[in-house]
Parts: C-alpha cells; structure tokens; sequence
C-alpha cells in the first residue's frame, strides 16, 4: 500500500463552485495548520480522479458516489469518509423546452420532449450520466434520446447554444453558466432527479487513512466548518468562492449556491440508503460487476466523531 509522502497533501477537485473544497482554498493559513504543502488539483470529471487516485497522485478527492463505487468495484483504495452535498444534478434547455412546472411535474413527459435530440451529460460513469440513463431507461427513452459524453461541463452548455444538443445534465454550476450564454432556464430542478442523492462525498485513500487518521480528522474539521458557512452565510462563502475562484464573480456563485442549497459533511441514512441505490442501479446498467456493501463503500469512523449531530441537507 501506498505510504504518503509526510510533506505533501494532494486534493482533487472539480469545478463545481458549491463544493467545500473552494472554501478551504481561500484559507491562507490551511497549510500551516496541517504542516503540509497542500496542493490542489482541479479535474474535468470523477472519472478522472478516480483514476488519479489509482495511479497513487492523489490523497483526498471530492466527486460524486458512483464514479468512485466504479473505481472501488475496479479495485481503487479509496473510502468516503464524509458527505457534503445531496441533490446536486439538474436538467437545463433553452425556453422552446417546457419545465417540470409547466408538465404538472411530470418526469416522462419532460424527458419525451428530448425524443429525437441529444443531451449533454460529464463524461461516462458521473452521477449525471448515471441519474440521466437511469430515468432513460426507466421511461423507455434509450433508443429515442441520444447521450453524449462532455469531458467539461461548461462544453455542454456551449453546445446547447449551438443547437448540437437539445439539453445538458449536470450541475447547478451548469444552469447558471448556461444563462449566461443563451437564454436558458432550468427544465428538472434538483429535487426532481434521485431524491437524496449524494452529489458529492469526501474521499480518502485507505493508506492515508490508515497511517495518518489525525490529518483525516483535522480536514473533516475543516470541512464542517466550510459546509457551516455554505449553509448558513452563503453571501460569506460566494465572496471567499469568487477570490478563491477568481474567473467566477460573487453574484455567480450566490446564484448557484441557491440552487440546491443541501450542504452537511454527515453521512447520514438517507445519504447511504441513496448510495447503496446507486449501487444496484450501476450493475443492472452493467457499470459494475460486484455486490458491494457499505463497508466497501464508507468508512463512517471519522464523520461519526466529527459531526455527532443530525445532519443538515434537510432544513
């Protein structure tokens, strides 16, 4: 197994501005506090971490529940030792598609609007991919609607506005970048697409794990912290957001952090009940090939001491 190197602390991230990890970076004091040179690495997709970590170039990494269970069922040493967000995968178009508000809430419906179109989703094995080929399936769309792969999201967008796609799946950071470039508005919100999914998780690898649990505690600490001030003062955190990430302005960020504001470290029930879904739907579409358990999947140790407190996605 992997020793990590004593100096270093390697975190990947994606571009999702509501993540806690843009929170963290505009810490100045963070790598004095860890005694580490933290180093930050931004990755297109949770595939690609994923792979990172199995090249052994990454300690901690943000993404999503089913791009890790893909890597863990491929033998990955990883572990989510922390929540972060639920509800975090959206459908977005331009005004000619109509929204769940206006189809009486009907998912079927707004889907078959889509029927001889393609939508844009993150690269294959995301939790956007996922959700979107789950429903697909389920209302019998797959041969209607077309899926195709975007190694960044913020390419989806660009080709909506092209008209080479009909719609995007992903973030909220993908409906707020949208209509900044078309005139788009929001098709499925959020609560419409896999009640309590876990948009994102903390990972670690289990070598970091198992040689250096003081540091895995100290950085769910943080991240507590930073999941306090998304959830509570989500002006404070668009202000650290937009220094941290210094191509988005304040106002965006506030306007994505709206979006799906469900922000905890917890992993809780609900979170791990929608995880171990996530589990059997990714075999019965044939991404994994292993009965994993949540054992496989978790390690609750270091939450359960962190944040001994309900959890926080539902307000």
């Amino acid at each position: 197994m992997l020793l990590i190197r004593k100096n270093k602390l390697r975190i990947g991230h994606l571009s999702t501005a509501y993540h806690a990890n843009f929170v963290l970076m505009g810490n100045k004091d963070l790598n004095h506090e860890f005694n580490k040179d933290i180093r930050w690495k931004m990755f297109g997709t949770g595939p690609s971490m994923v792979k990172a970590f199995q090249d052994n170039k990454l300690d901690i990494g943000y993404m999503g529940l089913p791009p890790a269970i893909i890597g863990i069922d491929n033998e990955v040493p990883i572990k989510c030792v922390a929540g972060g967000h639920v509800e975090g995968t959206i459908l977005v178009a331009n005004k000619a598609y109509k929204s769940m508000a206006q189809l009486n809430n009907n998912l079927s419906d707004v889907l078959s609007q889509f029927k001889g179109c393609a939508i844009g989703v993150p690269s294959k094995g995301s939790i956007h991919e996922v959700i979107l080929n789950f429903y697909l399936k389920k209302y019998s769309l797959v041969e209607d609607i077309e899926v195709k792969h975007y190694k960044q999201a913020e390419f989806i967008a660009t080709d909506m506005q092209k008209e080479i796609l009909g719609g995007g799946v992903g973030t909220p950071a993908l409906a707020v970048f949208s209509s900044t470039i078309f005139d788009s508005h929001l098709i499925i919100p959020p609560e419409f697409l896999w009640k309590d999914n876990p948009s994102y998780g903390i990972f670690f690898h289990e070598s970091m794990i198992e040689n250096e649990p003081e540091t895995v505690l100290k950085f769910l600490h943080h991240n507590k912290e930073a999941s306090l001030i998304l959830r509570e003062t989500p002006s404070k955190a668009a202000n650290i957001i937009s220094k941290t990430f210094e191509i988005l302005t304040e106002r965006y960020v506030s306007e994505v952090l709206k979006i799906s504001p469900k922000y905890c470290i917890a992993l809780s029930e609900r979170y791990i009940k929608s995880t171990m879904e996530f589990v059997r739907t990714l075999k019965e579409l044939g991404y994994i090939k292993k009965e994993l358990r949540n054992d496989d999947i978790f390690d609750l140790m270091f939450v359960q001491e962190v944040h001994p407190e309900p959890e926080h996605y539902s307000k």
